[in-house]
């Protein structure tokens, strides 16, 4: 497979959220802004392309019987990392997300890929299926937190885009509002690739 290939299936064709739906405690949790769903995002990416590397480094070394819990150590080791540099450089962003920093340990996203994908590849493929798939995430979270930010508060990125005289629609930054518009995506999403009848 081209390396071009692995990297842009992450993006468009097995996009994590939209497509496989993995993740989504995160993509609906942390959503409620688009800078929280960027910030979440690139944690990931990193813990991704990150893990993917030394699982890829050390497959040959991992006993069948404890390749999980020995893949679930590589990935806690760098989601602490993602968890102390965010707590001492971006502390907003550190409280917004909260309990969902440490929870990367177990998203399936990362951990399936480390099962499917790092513990049967060489070390540049691996790296580059989990930048690919990271870059996916981060795509997701940062839209859907964009859609639900700007409906819930006429808001992007800390920009008014005056779309509401009032408060705008409250619900989409509430939780129902994160399944709404990840709803509405998704068919979207799956409107598009779908392919026309011959």
């Amino acid at each position: 497979m081209s390396k071009l290939k692995i990297l842009s299936k992450g993006f468009i064709k097995e996009n994590p959220v939209f497509v496989m739906l993995l993740g989504m405690c995160p993509a609906l949790g942390t959503t409620t802004s688009a800078e929280n769903g960027i910030g979440m995002g690139l944690a990931t990416l990193f813990v991704l392309v990150m893990s993917n590397i030394v699982v890829s480094l050390v497959k040959n070394f991992i006993p069948d019987k404890v390749r999980i819990p020995s893949y679930i150590v590589i990935i806690a080791t760098f989601v602490t990392i993602v968890d102390l540099v965010l707590h001492a450089y971006v502390p907003d962003l550190y409280k917004a997300l909260g309990l969902f920093i440490p929870l990367i340990v177990v998203n399936c996203v990362v951990l399936g890929r480390a099962e499917a994908f790092a513990s049967k590849n060489n070390v540049l493929d691996s790296a580059i299926d989990g930048l690919g798939m990271g870059i996916g995430f981060t795509f997701a979270l940062t839209l859907l937190g964009a859609v639900r930010e700007i409906i819930g508060s006429g808001r992007v990125f800390g920009v008014n885009l005056h779309l509401y005289q009032s408060d705008g629609m409250l619900v989409f930054i509430l939780a129902p509002g994160a399944f709404i518009a990840l709803g509405f995506i998704i068919a979207i999403v799956n409107k598009l690739s779908k392919k026309p009848a011959q």
